[in-house]
């Protein structure tokens, strides 16, 4: 029970930090007057980390172990805490988005640990419904997020626009900015001693150690010898979960953006994250049930990615509230993919199985690439046509 809770609390601040994103996106826009393009470096910034830095991580987790590394990640995002807080109070674009690196990095170290930790925890047949557990755990902080930093820093954005696009640029227009931005500061600094506070709680816990060795046995798989690249299950999960996170990230983060895009109020659209965490939620609910009980993980994830497409055509084919509403319903579509993808993937990879999580966590590049992909395409074409487009290819991939 003590292992379930302590990874359960650590896929609650992913689920805070990673869905931070989509109303950072839009907070981004205003405090440091930016476009899309530009705005959208701040999920490129956080996902990007993911890729250089899984590897390391992985070769980090073969020193320490599964329960020091993800003690040490959250230290890592403390930093980077902090970091994003000061940089943004100063307003300083670059140093903000180094913040962002920095907590992706910590994040990268703790997922690299706490994702095969969870799989292997007991039978991996039934791996993905101990990740629904985690995933409820994540989408809860997922849907909280946006209303924290909603009722934090966004509170009479509208109100606060008007003012400023009164005012001529010069001193006054900068000072207005620079009280907008430093609201950030105070919340973010908090974060970053909560997580000091919760890296010792686990250094002190009974936590117990897992071998990968012992607990995901090649043997289970009938493999007898081999580098990692004799498992080819892995390489197709590293892309499959690359284009997985890039539709997430496209249905969390870009649809405050997407909403923008029929005109709807920023005060309305800072919240839209929240509909996808809510769907996703219901999501992990629902697939925690069926599976394995009713359906394999393999069969759920084939059904996950058919209602993906249909949502998106959905999307497509709609306009305003109810348009949105079907990018929101994709959270329900995606939420059990992560946990069908990630066992499936790992499965009997034995003692590379630290390397082979490393890989996987490096596919999370997806949720940097993608929406950058989206931004620059709906410069050019119908920005519906433009999510169809990106999205609909990952979701046959993936069935």
């Amino acid at each position: 029970m003590l292992p379930m809770t302590i990874i359960g609390v650590l896929f609650f601040i992913m689920g805070f930090f990673t869905w931070l994103n989509g109303p950072l996106i839009s907070f981004v826009k205003v405090a440091f007057t930016l476009d899309d393009i530009n705005a959208f470096l701040v999920p490129f910034a956080f996902y990007v980390s993911y890729f250089v830095l899984a590897l390391p991580a992985g070769a980090v987790l073969k020193r320490t172990g599964m329960k020091k590394g993800m003690v040490l990640g959250l230290f890592i995002m403390a930093i980077g805490a902090a970091l994003f807080g000061e940089f943004v109070r100063s307003r300083i674009y670059p140093g903000a988005l180094t913040g962002l690196f920095v907590i992706g990095a910590g994040l990268s170290l703790l997922q690299t640990a706490s994702n095969p930790y969870i799989s292997i925890l007991g039978p991996i047949d039934s791996a993905a419904q101990r990740i629904a557990i985690m995933g409820i755990c994540n989408k809860v902080a997922g849907a909280l997020a946006p209303l924290a930093f909603g009722a934090l820093v966004m509170t009479g954005i509208d109100a606060f626009l008007d003012q400023v696009a009164k005012i001529t640029a010069g001193p006054a227009r900068d000072a207005l900015l620079n009280d907008f931005a430093a609201r950030v500061f105070w919340p973010y600094m908090s974060l970053a001693g909560l997580l000091v506070v919760l890296a010792i709680w686990i250094l002190m816990s009974s936590l117990p150690e897992i071998k990968p060795s012992g607990a995901n046995s090649e043997r289970s798989i009938g493999h007898r010898q081999g580098g990692i690249f004799s498992f080819p299950h892995l390489w197709l999960g590293v892309l499959c979960l690359f284009l997985y996170v890039g539709v997430e990230v496209m249905a969390g983060d870009a649809i405050n953006t997407y909403g923008q895009g029929f005109g709807l109020p920023l005060r309305l659209t800072s919240h839209f994250t929240t509909y996808t965490m809510a769907a996703m939620l219901a999501g992990y609910l629902f697939g925690s049930v069926l599976i394995p009980r009713f359906i394999s993980q393999q069969s759920y994830l084939a059904l996950s990615a058919v209602l993906g497409v249909l949502f998106a055509i959905g999307a497509y084919v709609t306009h305003g509230y109810i348009s949105v509403a079907f990018v929101a319903a994709l959270g329900f579509a995606n939420a059990m993919m992560w946990p069908a993808i990630f066992p499936l993937a790992i499965k009997g990879l034995g003692s590379h199985t630290e390397l082979g999580s490393a890989l996987l966590i490096m596919g999370i590049v997806g949720g940097a690439l993608m929406p950058q992909v989206f931004v620059h395409l709906k410069q050019y074409i119908n920005f519906q046509l433009a999510f169809l487009m990106v999205i609909v290819p990952c979701y046959l991939y993936i069935l």
